[in-house]
């Protein structure tokens, strides 16, 4: 398995902080958490569904798909 760098900012790395806490304040288990370096995102899945992408400014938010 090759190794690669992972380079987030130091405002992402806090604001993924922050989210995975305020998740686990609400008892949701995290499921996968993963850094994109081609794109700079963090993509972090938790609970039933509930998906959270971290921008590399700091800024996150809620992804969701439209049921149908």
């Amino acid at each position: 398995m090759e190794e690669t760098a992972i380079n987030p900012t130091n405002e992402q790395a806090q604001a993924c902080l922050r989210v995975c806490q305020m998740l686990s304040n609400g008892f949701r288990d995290i499921h996968l958490f993963r850094y994109n370096p081609r794109k700079g995102y963090v993509y972090i899945l938790a609970g039933h569904n509930l998906e959270v992408m971290v921008m590399s400014s700091g800024e996150w938010r809620f992804i969701y798909e439209p049921e149908i």
